[in-house]
Formats: C-alpha cells, structure tokens, sequence
C-alpha cells in the first residue's frame, strides 16, 4: 500500500512540476509561425528562445524517441528485461544461501551469472548506437522546429522583463 502511495505520489509531483511546461499542441505546431531564419543569429536566437520556451515539449519528443528506440530494437528490450529481471528475481527469491548437494549457491553466484549471460547479450543489442541516435533524432528535430518557430510576441516583453528586473 505505502509503494503505491509513493508512486501516486510521484507521478503528481511529476505531473506538476515537467508537465505544466508543456505548451499546447496547437501553440506547438502552429504552421502560420514557419519560416527560414534569415541568418545565422536569427537562428541561434530562435533556438535560445524555443528550446527554453517548449521545453516540455521537447523533453516529451526525447522520451517518445527513446521509447521508440527501445521497443524497436528487441535485442536491447530482452536484455534490459533480462538484467533487471533477473536482478528483481535474486533479490525476492534468492536473499539466502542455497545448498544443492555439496555446493552451496550464494546471491553473489548468481549475480555473476546473471552479469556473465547478460552483459554480452546487452553488448550486442548495441546500447551506444541505440543513444546515439536518440541524440542524433532529438538534436535533427527539436533544432529544426526552434529554428523553423518564430517566437510569438510573448518573446518581446520577456526581453523587456529581463532587463527591468
């Protein structure tokens, strides 16, 4: 009971503080705001603006990115579920000591078995490339979309603010 409390718990702490960042889906894919940055600096400065102004958005397409990239490469999710798998099933059902015949089986035995199979098989589910290009797809689309945005008027009286305060 007091586990799901905790997670309840978490989720709207989460809920609060990530998501109230979200910008609307309409605000987010307005095509009316689309146009080429005219130089660099008008670019780097609608990056700057963009990438703080939906960053809950961008925080939600790195996620989705991720999750995608986890349930597409099946060699990565067997290993993952297996490795912590394996870990939750030594910690509930093995804790003591086991005695078959003449040897004696301990958690540390286990562990090491589980890291002998799992660590190879999660070798070659290639985890590296699998965050590289996470970070590749984030950095393409969420650097593509605040250099594309323009910001709304909203970005005027920001710069005003900063500068009165």
């Amino acid at each position: 009971m007091d586990l799901a409390l905790r997670v309840v718990e978490t989720l709207k702490s989460f809920r609060e503080t990530r998501l109230s960042g979200l910008r609307p889906p309409s605000e987010f894919f307005d095509y009316h705001r689309i146009s080429r940055p005219a130089d660099v600096n008008t670019a780097t400065s609608r990056i700057s603006y963009n990438t703080r102004y939906f960053s809950g958005n961008y925080g939600l397409i790195v996620a989705s990115l991720a999750v995608y990239a986890v349930l597409t490469n099946y060699l990565l999710l067997i290993a993952m579920a297996f490795l912590v798998g394996g870990f939750a099933l030594i910690n509930k059902f093995a804790p003591d000591a086991t005695q078959f015949g003449e040897h004696t089986v301990t958690q540390k035995h286990l562990y090491t078995g589980l890291f002998v199979i799992g660590i190879p098989l999660l070798w070659l589910a290639s985890p590296i490339g699998t965050i590289f290009w996470i970070i590749g797809a984030s950095a393409v689309l969420i650097l593509g979309h605040a250099s594309l945005i323009e910001p709304g008027v909203e970005s005027d009286y920001a710069a005003i603010d900063g500068e009165t305060v």
